[in-house]
């Protein structure tokens, strides 16, 4: 089985690293062409140097720009032209106790993990639509399914991904355009090493330790017993952008090690 993305043009979004940007680049070694997307010019352009030269020959360019306002969002679409590949890859998230949270940081969230993606969506959306291809990913979480109590609203905008998903995958049928929601578990990125050493507070634990504390503490369910790498999240989201996924839409797709104690969603 090969994944041949050649001729496509891929848009991920939060892709200056982490998880985003193994997805821009597992993308781009399925031959997409690649849009990288970061808030910053110096940081998208890093990443773009960085993609290049992992892909020799690689078609990548950058779009910097904050997909959390409606004016940022519009300015991007402006600027990173069409696209028959979508990831909606783009979160924040932080250990905050809920009474702690006000209205400002909640609408934060929700901007920009839930309606970054509604945007981007409704303009890529009818596009592919016509075109009678594409592939539009929201990267979710396991966190949309065991809501976690020390940031509760990053749990409430993944779950809100999961209905955008499955209602744009009904709004499209046999368009030959897929919706997909991928939820990662614990993985190990820059974002969430800083995550752990919060939470792991002053116990000064190497970051090995601080790991293995943390998914015992608050990831007890997993099966894997480490964190995932960025690299077995992007597998998954490449396959569900090629053509071999083309009867899977609709769906949640978890990359979480098993820590969702469900058979389903």
């Amino acid at each position: 089985m090969q994944i041949d993305l050649s001729g496509r043009r891929a848009v991920v979004t939060g892709s200056t690293g982490g998880i985003g940007f193994a997805i821009a680049r597992a993308l781009a070694e399925c031959g997409a062409a690649v849009v990288l997307n970061g808030r910053g010019e110096e940081r998208t352009a890093s990443a773009v140097a960085r993609l290049r030269e992992a892909v020799p020959g690689a078609t990548a360019e950058g779009v910097s720009g904050d997909l959390g306002t409606a004016e940022g969002c519009a300015a991007f679409l402006g600027r990173a032209g069409e696209a028959d590949i979508l990831v909606n890859n783009l979160g924040i998230f932080a250990p905050k106790p809920f009474l702690e949270i006000d209205d400002a940081e909640w609408h934060r969230f929700l901007e920009v993990n839930l309606m970054s993606g509604v945007r981007l969506s409704r303009h890529y959306l009818p596009r592919m639509a016509k075109a009678g291809w594409g592939r539009i990913v929201f990267l979710s979480s396991e966190s949309a399914l065991n809501i976690p109590r020390e940031m509760i609203h990053y749990g409430v905008t993944k779950t809100a991904l999961l209905a955008l998903s499955r209602g744009l995958a009904e709004s499209v049928p046999a368009s030959g355009v897929t919706v997909n929601a991928v939820l990662p578990g614990p993985t190990r990125s820059e974002g969430v090493a800083e995550f752990i050493d919060q939470l792991s507070g002053e116990r000064h634990l190497a970051p090995e330790e601080a790991e293995k504390v943390f998914l015992a503490e608050n990831r007890p369910t997993s099966l894997l017993g480490r964190l995932a790498t960025v690299k077995e999240v992007a597998n998954m989201v490449a396959y569900v952008c090629s053509p071999l996924a083309s009867a899977t839409t609709g769906a949640a797709l978890r990359v979480d090690g098993g820590v969702v104690r469900t058979i389903s969603p």
